[in-house]
């Protein structure tokens, strides 16, 4: 049995992974400010005899003993790294640095959730991780974008300078049940909207595209990376290479929910990714994994959990 803290672990991706890791039978220490995440959605497992809920902020210092670190705590949807964006750059940076800290005095290895963010507006289509991105260093999305920029920095410097175990995944757009519901994110609201016979917001004209994976497959990804060979650090790119326009997403959302929920279509943002793709070549060959749910699969039980928020 391993001791493992999981950072972010009662936010979306986090109380997934908790759930995976008890699963398997480790211990797990889920450690939370509760900006994003929720008791809510780590509620079933409270009282679990290995399951230890922590409420800390990552920019303050942690001492506890672990065997093995996941650093997922970081606001990932645009409505809330924007809020606060320079505690969202403090965040990543800070939070990254003390993680990094208590991998070094414990010696354990340590896996960084970085994004697809680092990629920005992607001149390089699909992306694979050896393309450096084209980021806007003070828009908008800078706060998060850089942030977890340069917190991939701190893990490859820690590595080099002091010889620590890292591991570095790229998240793309991940969705699944545990999504909040006011987040943001295209899936939450699209499916948000149609299921309360909302017209839904495109920004844009629609013809952007992303690639969505869900959630089970994210985490087994996930948790194959942090269990690859010492000498492999990543980053690797961890998403699905099934690529939509938003306008494709919106139809088929509006299809599984049976809504009459017209499109309507608004300015797209500053600095919006007009095409986000994963190349996942590198983590077939080193995780030997690929996503196995398909984006109708996923959103059925998406739109079944969003049900009771509406």
């Amino acid at each position: 049995m391993k001791k493992i803290l999981v950072t972010g672990g009662a936010g979306f991706l986090g109380s997934h992974l908790c759930k995976r890791l008890l699963d398997e039978g480790n211990d797990v220490i889920c450690l939370d400010n509760y900006f994003t995440g929720t008791k809510e959605n780590v509620h079933e497992l409270i009282g679990h005899k290995y399951f230890e809920l922590l409420r800390h902020d990552v920019t303050f210092p942690l001492y506890v003993e672990v065997d093995e670190i996941y650093n997922l705590a970081c606001p990932a949807s645009p409505v809330h790294y924007q809020h606060d964006p320079v505690q969202t750059t403090k965040t990543s940076v800070i939070g990254a640095i003390n993680m990094l800290g208590l991998a070094k005095r414990l010696k354990v290895k340590i896996l960084q959730a970085s994004t697809s963010e680092v990629y920005g507006d992607p001149t390089v289509h699909p992306q694979p991780e050896s393309y450096w991105g084209n980021v806007n260093p003070i828009g908008l999305r800078s706060c998060y974008d850089e942030g977890k920029r340069c917190a991939e920095t701190l893990f490859f410097d820690y590595h080099k300078q002091n010889g620590l175990d890292i591991k570095v995944m790229r998240i793309f757009n991940t969705y699944g049940p545990n999504m909040h519901p006011n987040d943001g994110r295209v899936v939450s609201n699209f499916i948000m909207q149609a299921l309360r016979g909302e017209d839904i917001t495109i920004y844009g004209d629609g013809s952007q595209t992303r690639s969505f994976c869900y959630v089970d497959d994210l985490i087994e990804g996930m948790i194959r990376l942090m269990n690859t060979d010492p000498n492999f650090t990543g980053p690797v790119n961890i998403g699905n290479p099934g690529e939509f326009t938003i306008k494709e997403l919106a139809e088929k959302v509006i299809r599984h929910t049976k809504s009459s929920s017209k499109l309507i279509y608004k300015p797209l943002p500053q600095d919006d990714p007009m095409q986000r793709k994963p190349d996942i070549s590198l983590a077939k060959v080193k995780l030997n994994w690929e996503p196995k749910i398909s984006l109708d699969q996923g959103l059925e039980k998406t739109i079944e959990y969003f049900k009771q928020f509406v």
